[in-house]
């Protein structure tokens, strides 16, 4: 790839569109990644905690993911001339980290879990880095600052009721992620649910409003990408 622009990382607010801009909320989340990576990788810290902060990047990294290729990917597929190719490269990339994230869940106790947890986060820093300095560069460029902010906000409710939990057989592009994707949102959350958070059936009616949460979000979302793009 070659980037078009300067790295959305290397910009201040201001030039990014504002703090609630898509830009800005993307660089923080991708900020909030490294750092918890980072802990996992440089503390000792006991098992539940190491857990527990795993499950935590489980969950950013599926939600924000799910919320990009809902809201972003089609905009920049309507306003880059290389925007098909650019989006299918990192499409593969979250694929990858959804299978391989798949893979550790699946098997809690194999010995080569610590491995796979540590190239599930060189992939993504990887994708990390082409998004900051190929793909989002280009929404910079084909939109104001009023519109950046408007997306953001769109980009924001999707990824708040959106699947926390790897899903290898959900499709990577609209309509057809939000149709499997978003029913299996409610069950990730009852799932995110700690055990003594609350009675069951109060836990089950908190996932269940978080499903109708989550289909309007994405219906949002998908008449914000018709208005911009």
């Amino acid at each position: 790839m070659t980037a078009p622009a300067v790295s959305i990382s290397e910009q201040d607010a201001d030039a990014l569109g504002g703090d609630d801009s898509i830009l800005m909320r993307q660089r923080r989340d991708h900020a909030r990644l490294d750092a918890m990576m980072n802990r996992w990788l440089s503390e000792d810290l006991p098992p539940g905690e190491l857990d527990a902060l795993w499950l935590d990047i489980v969950q950013l990294v599926f939600s924000h993911a799910f919320a990009e290729e809902t809201v972003l990917w089609p905009l920049l597929r309507r306003v880059s001339p290389d925007g098909e190719e650019l989006t299918r490269q990192v499409e593969e990339e979250h694929q990858a980290i959804n299978d391989l994230v798949a893979r550790i869940e699946s098997s809690p106790d194999d010995p080569r879990r610590a491995e796979w947890i540590r190239e599930a986060f060189a992939l993504i820093r990887q994708d990390i880095r082409d998004e900051e300095d190929e793909l989002l560069p280009r929404l910079r460029t084909a939109y104001d600052d009023r519109k950046l902010r408007r997306i953001g906000a769109a980009w924001e409710a999707v990824r708040a009721t959106a699947p926390t939990r790897p899903h290898p057989g959900v499709p990577r592009r609209p309509p057809g992620n939000a149709l499997r994707g978003v029913p299996l949102s409610a069950f990730d959350r009852l799932r995110d649910l700690a055990p003594g958070s609350g009675p069951t059936a109060r836990r089950a009616s908190l996932a269940a409003a978080g499903a109708v949460a989550a289909g309007g979000a994405v219906a949002l979302a998908v008449r914000a990408v018709r208005r911009h793009g």
